[in-house]
């Protein structure tokens, strides 16, 4: 198989920044290639134009899934950037609380983790929202986890992961909401029912012009995706992400990531959480809504 010429690499770039919006600086070329060749081998393919080719040829665009399905990255942990789940248990839970029992909003949280991975962001999320708002005190709780990668939302929807991710998870919350895997599943732990209850998963490009998605959010996670975008993405995702977010709602974005300059509705409240300051504009109607109940896990 002969290596990606520069010509074959900006084809490439042009194709998924058109597509996922995703920036692949020249320094890429390297990760790109080996990210590729695998598939190239699988399909008996011996140039990386001709699956490129492959890839643009194909109508029904499956193969483009699994292009940008290599390009995505699906590093991940459980409770992860520990900072802002402490502001969420310290700061934004007790305030909800102490709304609901003032009458000023309802016992129902919506939250949505962007760019999931391979789920430990949203399941991080359920246990922690059901130890705090638990459904006995009449709370209704549901997390949406969405990524651009099949393969990553695939592995979330099976919620199983090496044991060794035990010990990135609170004592209190793995003894509760997690399983312990025995016999051919020694070695693994499996997300419990009563947090997969309460977490949906679906592949979505943030790209995308419309979002199938109906609703607004009280929190919105996109953290450590606004990264892989050049500004006029950053700008335009962020925007629309908005759009979904309620009226005092929170957005929380990675650690190296900032929204200076891309909102003047958005409070910075402490590192990479933002406050939404002025009531948001309508979220697309339910027209754009598939039927995702029935793909819930």
């Amino acid at each position: 198989m002969k290596t990606m010429s520069d010509r074959e690499f900006n084809l490439y770039r042009k194709l998924i920044y058109s597509r996922a919006g995703i920036c692949l600086s020249p320094p890429k070329k390297a990760l790109l290639e080996a990210r590729l060749g695998r598939r190239l081998r699988e399909l008996g393919l011996e140039s990386f134009l001709a699956y490129y080719q492959y890839v643009i040829e194909d109508t029904s665009e499956s193969e483009l899934v699994q292009l940008l399905d290599r390009v995505s990255t699906n590093e991940t942990h459980f409770f992860r950037e520990p900072r802002q789940f402490d502001f969420l248990e310290e700061k934004i839970l007790p305030n909800w609380v102490i709304q609901a029992n003032g009458g000023l909003r309802p016992q129902q949280v919506r939250v949505w983790s962007a760019g999931c991975s391979t789920g430990e962001e949203p399941y991080s999320l359920a246990m922690m929202l059901l130890d705090y708002l638990p459904p006995e005190r009449g709370w209704e709780i549901e997390i949406m986890g969405t990524d651009l990668s099949s393969r990553a939302i695939e592995s979330a929807r099976r919620a199983i992961w090496p044991i060794v991710k035990a010990q990135e998870i609170p004592e209190k919350y793995l003894k509760r909401f997690m399983l312990k895997g025995i016999g051919s599943q020694a070695g693994c732990m499996k997300a419990g029912p009563e947090i997969r209850a309460i977490v949906r998963l679906e592949n979505l490009n943030l790209n995308d012009e419309h979002y199938p998605i109906a609703g607004i959010f009280d929190l919105i996670l996109c953290r450590n995706v606004l990264i892989y975008f050049d500004a006029e993405s950053r700008a335009r995702v962020i925007r629309r992400l908005q759009n979904y977010l309620a009226p005092a709602g929170y957005l929380f974005v990675g650690h190296a990531e900032s929204l200076n300059g891309l909102s003047e509705q958005l409070r910075h409240v402490v590192p990479t959480v933002y406050h939404q300051a002025a009531v948001n504009k309508l979220a697309p109607t339910a027209s754009f809504a598939p039927p995702w109940g029935a793909g819930a896990v």
